[in-house]
């Protein structure tokens, strides 16, 4: 009994510190582009980063590259017979991370890009290139032949193979993974991801507190999460009405229901003049 309550202890620390920033958004896509069959899997795997391979069409060339090379498959098998990646895998996708790389495909400018490249000549060059690269058909027609091929084949003769497999319950990975749903931090950083605006990328902004408010030289914006601004309840009345004497909410006015529309709901007051 004391063991088993020594290891749940052990995997609530373990997780508790896996999740504490758990609620950051996903890595920037500007990170460097993977250079190997491994590099690309491990991103790929990693549900808190595969979406960049589809979000920008020049990071999309070097993807659409390793895919149709011989060794990434080769390399994918190794991986698989491996239970750390399965655990990191599994690990990813309980990342609160993993809700911006997927929010962020929401972004307008990521189908901005993509309809620049479509109009672009030398996206399509670098596809077709890849495509007709001789080098790459004799890689393919030469896989039989190929050491890491064989090295796939013969792992499964590898005692160390199976070893892993039985000694995986006991790794502190898999510990951690399996109490993380009993950490609450968990949860708590998936509503702070889907809080942050930087989950939804570029155009986040608009759950900013800021931007519900315009300044002298910025429009008026409408902040989804203010209640005032939906309801208009807090909103200076035109003069010469019944609410501008009383700046009370009428709940059976129409007008002032559809007020959250109106800049004048969520825009600051002007600053008094200065006395002369």
């Amino acid at each position: 009994m004391k063991v088993q309550t020594l290891v749940l202890a052990i995997g609530l620390i373990g997780s508790a510190a896996a999740f504490a920033n758990g609620s950051a958004p996903a890595a920037p896509e500007t990170a460097a582009t993977p250079q190997s069959s491994a590099q690309w899997l491990e991103r790929m795997t990693d549900f808190t980063r595969n979406g960049s391979a589809y979000r920008d069409p020049k990071m999309f060339v070097p993807w659409a590259n390793a895919v149709t090379e011989p060794g990434f498959y080769t390399q994918m098998g190794v991986n698989m017979m491996d239970p750390g990646n399965w655990t990191r895998m599994m690990g990813s996708m309980m990342d609160p991370r993993a809700m911006g790389n997927v929010m962020q495909f929401s972004d307008p400018n990521v189908y901005m890009k993509w309809m620049g490249a479509s109009m672009d000549p030398n996206f399509y060059t670098a596809l077709m290139t890849q495509f007709a690269d001789p080098g790459k058909m004799m890689r393919w027609m030469m896989m039989p032949m190929d050491p890491n091929m064989w090295n796939m084949m013969m792992q499964s003769m590898n005692p160390n193979l199976y070893m892993k497999w039985m000694m995986a319950p006991m790794d502190p990975r898999m510990m951690q993974l399996m109490m993380a749903p009993m950490n609450p931090a968990l949860y708590t950083n998936w509503m702070g991801a889907s809080m942050n605006p930087a989950t939804y990328g570029t155009w986040g902004s608009w759950m900013a507190p800021a931007t519900g408010t315009a300044g002298a030289s910025a429009p008026a914006s409408f902040n989804f999460f203010d209640p005032n601004a939906w309801m208009g309840m807090t909103a200076q009345a035109p003069a010469g009405t019944p609410q501008a004497a009383t700046g009370s909410f009428n709940f059976f006015d129409p007008n002032a229901w559809m007020n959250m529309w109106n800049p004048a709901t969520y825009s600051q007051p002007a600053a008094a003049p200065a006395a002369k």
